[in-house]
């Protein structure tokens, strides 16, 4: 048997009284050495047995502990000794302390392991800024367009509301003076020359006749802009900070109201059909500023979406499918009966959404538009709002070719945040 120093000197056991001896003679010198020698020559045995048979060990983690509780690690390779006929005489071992090496790897995998868990927690608090930065744009924006839109609906209504005031009385005085006229022409059915060549002049059958029309379509139109300013406040009350039992209805009719003029038909694009399918619904705890928002981004998008669709499209094909946006309401009932939630669908049937498009809807600054014509923020806005702000479920569903459908799914007493 034959030892090198190195052995010898980890053991501290001269190497003289090593050689000559096997390792299991060794054993109650190396009981002061090692924390459990028993077990570790009961190792060192069963794999001796193995190496006789032929069978070459290697064990790269080879972890020894010694009295001092201080465990080391050996890279262990046992190979058969063969005489000049092929018999096995005896064992080589070689043991290389490869300590220091598998702490310092142990070290670079705990840094890998540290810096992937920085990296994550950067990448959240990234997302959690643009985020913020994107809620912060927005409601700056929104906050200005409610004061501005509150605004032009205050300086509207008080003249709208002194026309409207006046038509009334205008309608009856009106009234009144053909209802002399009348009388006049029954008492004196001779007119004298000079008030009939008036008569002929000024045509006064047709303005008796036209007048009562004139005045019933002024009414219409002091009513109309009325709706228009009441829809404005409603739609203006983004800032509110309170929630409030509100009809959704009133809500998507005055986001309707406000898209008006996109939903006509003009020179650049076609009209556009709302068809509203409202359900019975109860009154809904929430943010009613807040969801008008979300009523607005998502049929503003469809508005572009059917717009962009239509374009190309020839007349006949438009007679054929014209654009349409359809709203359906629903209330949904738990079986429990322990959460009532209401379901709204908004649905366009344009061109419908790649699947990873729309994938990416909801993430902020996320926009197909060119630049200047989006920022990106709407949808990620309605889902923050829907999501967080009401503990609802905003989705998206489409196929090529079959439009997109936005569902809005928020519970009838909202969480508050």
């Amino acid at each position: 048997m034959l030892v090198n120093e190195s052995f010898a000197q980890h053991f501290g056991i001269p190497a003289d009284e090593i050689i000559g001896k096997t390792i299991f003679e060794l054993e109650s010198s190396f009981e002061d050495s090692l924390v459990d020698p028993e077990q570790h020559f009961e190792m060192v045995r069963l794999e001796d047995e193995t190496v006789l048979k032929g069978e070459p060990i290697h064990n790269p983690s080879d972890y020894v502990t010694d009295s001092h509780n201080i465990t080391y690690i050996f890279d262990t390779q046992k190979s058969p000794l063969y005489n000049d006929q092929n018999e096995i005489i005896g064992i080589l071992g070689v043991s290389r302390d490869v300590t220091e090496r598998h702490l310092s790897q142990e070290a670079i995998e705990q840094s890998e392991v540290e810096l992937r868990q920085k990296a994550n927690e950067l990448k959240l608090t990234l997302e959690q800024l643009q985020k913020t930065q994107a809620q912060i744009i927005q409601s700056e924006k929104m906050s200005s367009l409610g004061q501005m839109v509150a605004g032009v609906a205050h300086e509207i209504n008080n003249p709208v509301n002194f026309i409207s005031g006046n038509v009334k009385h205008a309608k009856s005085y009106i009234n009144d003076l053909i209802q002399i006229i009348r009388l006049y022409q029954s008492e004196y059915p001779e007119p004298t020359e000079t008030i009939q060549e008036v008569v002929e002049d000024l045509e006064l059958d047709f303005i008796i006749e036209d007048i009562p029309k004139l005045l019933s379509s002024m009414t219409l139109g002091a009513e109309r802009i009325q709706e228009i300013v009441k829809s404005l406040r409603n739609f203006s009350r983004l800032d509110e900070s309170e929630m409030k039992s509100v009809d959704i209805h009133t809500g998507l009719d005055s986001t309707l109201m406000i898209l008006q003029s996109r939903l006509k038909g003009k020179q650049d694009h076609t009209e556009i059909q709302v068809v509203k399918n409202y359900g019975e619904l109860p009154l809904i705890e929430c943010y009613p500023g807040q969801l008008n928002q979300v009523f607005m981004n998502i049929l503003s998008n469809a508005i572009d979406a059917l717009n962009g669709y239509s374009a190309d499209k020839s007349p006949e094909e438009l007679a054929e499918k014209p654009n349409q946006i359809t709203i359906t309401t629903q209330q949904l009932v738990s079986m429990s009966n322990t959460q009532n939630w209401i379901l709204i669908r908004i649905h366009d049937n344009g061109a419908g959404i790649p699947e990873k498009v729309r994938k990416k809807l909801f993430n902020p600054f996320f926009t197909t538009k060119d630049v200047g014509k989006g920022t990106g923020l709407g949808l990620s806005i309605s889902h923050s709002i829907v999501v967080e702000k009401h503990g609802g479920q905003l989705s998206c569903f489409s196929e090529l070719g079959h439009g997109a459908e936005f569902m809005i799914e928020i519970p009838v007493c909202a969480k508050k945040t």
